[in-house]
């Protein structure tokens, strides 16, 4: 019951800060919106849609698209962004939509805050036969110096646990398939402690803990050879991405 309790405290952390969430995420490399989509037409959900990061993707890729997400304020900062888009207050356990009325179901950084042995029945109900499931997650890339202090520094290893293994869907599903993508995203210092201000291990933090983060980050920009005397440098990010079609 405590994991539990942990793990629904951070999935609704981000009620706290949809619009930091909006301005310090990255979004998606197109590569890997258009592997995930690989010879899907029709109608998309972007499940767990978030403040809509992925669903611009979609929208313009030319795709009829549907979001849902449990949280009202970051579906707001949504509607704000892309009125045009059909919207609902849902869940990867409760989509509020029919049977059989998507043909791809995109989750981007959302599939580990669900119930997979409840989510992945209810996918398969919205999808059509031969649909596809793709789940994508950006990961910065630690295997360079400075962005390694940055998750130290952030706090990283006390995250919930869950967004850094492969995901489960399994049966009605087939082959789980991935594909990896580096890129990196032009970044400014403000938008860097924006970004651990965006994350659920920060915001479920008090305000102490929080403004110790915050100056040590500062530290890290100042006095990193990497960063020191920049305004401007690049954050890299691997992105991780994985589908699979309906039996």
């Amino acid at each position: 019951m405590r994991e539990r309790n942990e793990h629904d405290l951070h999935a609704h952390s981000f009620d706290q800060a949809a619009d930091v969430y909006e301005a310090a995420r990255p979004a998606y490399p197109a590569e890997a919106v258009s592997w995930l989509l690989e010879g899907v037409t029709g109608r998309v959900l972007d499940l767990g849609a978030g403040t809509g990061k992925l669903t611009r993707s979609l929208v313009e890729r030319g795709y009829e698209v549907s979001a849902v997400d449990p949280s009202s304020s970051m579906l707001r900062v949504l509607q704000d962004a892309l009125p045009g888009v059909d919207a609902h207050l849902g869940s990867g356990e409760r989509i509020p939509l029919p049977d059989d009325s998507v043909d791809a179901i995109v989750c981007g950084q959302a599939w580990h805050w669900v119930d997979p042995a409840v989510a992945v029945p209810e996918a398969a109900r919205v999808l059509r036969p031969g649909g596809t499931l793709g789940l994508v997650w950006n990961f910065r890339d630690e295997s360079v110096d400075w962005v390694r202090q940055l998750g130290e520094l952030m706090q990283t290893e006390q995250a919930y646990v869950g967004d850094d293994v492969e995901p489960v869907v399994g049966s009605p599903f087939g082959e789980l398939e991935r594909h990896e993508t580096r890129w990196a995203q032009p970044m400014t210092l403000d938008g860097l402690l924006d970004l651990a201000r965006s994350r659920s291990y920060f915001i479920t933090k008090d305000a102490e803990t929080q403004a110790a983060v915050i100056e040590s980050l500062r530290r890290l920009a100042a006095e990193h050879p990497d960063l020191a005397g920049k305004t401007v440098f690049e954050l890299p990010y691997v992105t991780e991405s994985f589908r699979a079609r309906l039996s």
